[in-house]
């Protein structure tokens, strides 16, 4: 509450007054308010695409629907509750668990879930950035060197990557990579706790091994096009309302809230990221009344709708599982 307090204090001369919003909510293009919702689902479904993507990595088959589900549910926890995070992982955990994942599958997928949409999220940004290269680079090199070299050596180095992956010596990570028990024993909490942390490491990447490269392509493929949809919301939101920003400008002002976002200062970064992306739009050109609008027109397609939604389907699939308990799922023997 003390975040959300100092982030609408920072914006209080930004937020004008509802006499001067409502004429602007009234004088939204409904075309586009329905292009913004569309694409919100969109992205829902991406993410849904990628868990599922994941998990027949794994040999797991799952139902679109049960996914679009359970993606509903763990992204309205993780917005709406304090902790939301952890929440969501142990509900997700819990889902993959009833849908026949074994406990390191489930773990596996939670971590390489959340790998794909960073990495995703990153190149995003970098081609974007790249894009922008390309158009002006003398204008880039003068206002962003250090960018311009960052991006270059992220290029070298994922050129570097892909001639080293296809080298015929480099061998194969599931024998490179064995998860074996550590037989000293442990000298306090902490270095137990780093066992554990280690332990679960290697269990991990020993199960990520095993996914096929396909299945970890659609999913990095399916995490891009649910940020990428995300950005759409919002560009079509900015058109309903008349905002003068490129499509550019507001990928730029996207990136910027995302990595704002992924600070946990609030649940779903409330207040935060409404702060954030107000003064990043009127920082850009926008006036104040109609960056205002569109600033709610994204939170409520993007969070707010969500919330009462996801919190909905959570409950009725605890409902369901409680009448209906699932079968427990053998554990592998780890030797």
């Amino acid at each position: 509450m003390v975040a959300i307090g100092l982030a609408l204090y920072t914006v209080r001369d930004k937020v004008p007054s509802a006499g001067e919003i409502w004429p602007v909510l009234a004088g939204a293009e409904p075309g586009w308010l329905l292009v913004a919702l569309a694409a919100e689902w969109v992205s829902m479904a991406m993410f849904a695409r990628q868990q599922v993507a994941l998990l027949k990595g794994v040999d797991v088959d799952v139902p679109m629907r049960s996914a679009l589900a359970v993606t509903y549910g763990r992204s309205a926890i993780a917005i709406s509750m304090p902790a939301g995070s952890a929440v969501s992982a142990a509900f997700a955990y819990q889902s993959f668990r009833r849908w026949g994942a074994s406990s390191e599958a489930a773990t596996a997928v939670m971590i390489l879930s959340g790998v794909c949409s960073f990495a995703a999220l990153a190149l995003l940004y970098l081609t974007g950035f790249l894009t922008m290269v390309a158009r002006a680079p003398q204008e880039m090199w003068q206002a962003h060197p250090a960018g311009v070299l960052s991006a270059a050596a992220a290029v070298a180095a994922a050129v570097g990557l892909r001639i080293w992956r296809r080298s015929p010596r480099r061998p194969d990570c599931a024998e490179r990579v064995t998860p074996v028990a550590d037989p000293r024993p442990a000298r306090g909490r902490l270095h137990q706790q780093w066992r554990n942390l280690s332990d679960l490491l290697r269990r991990t990447v020993s199960v990520s091994a095993t996914i096929a490269r396909h299945h970890r392509r659609a999913a990095l493929g399916f995490a891009a096009a649910n940020w990428l949809a995300d950005l759409v919301c919002l560009a079509a939101v900015s058109r309903a309302f008349d905002l003068p920003l490129t499509f550019v400008q507001l990928g730029t002002v996207y990136v910027v809230v995302q990595l704002v976002r992924q600070i946990p200062v609030s649940p779903g970064g409330m207040g935060v990221i409404e702060a954030s992306l107000l003064t990043a739009l009127t920082s850009a050109g926008a006036g104040q009344a109609p960056a205002t609008a569109a600033v709610l027109g994204y939170r409520l397609f993007s969070c707010w709708l969500i919330i009462p939604i996801g919190l909905a389907i959570w409950a009725h699939l605890g409902r369901v599982n409680a009448r209906q308990p699932q079968p427990a799922v053998p554990e592998p023997v780890m030797l």
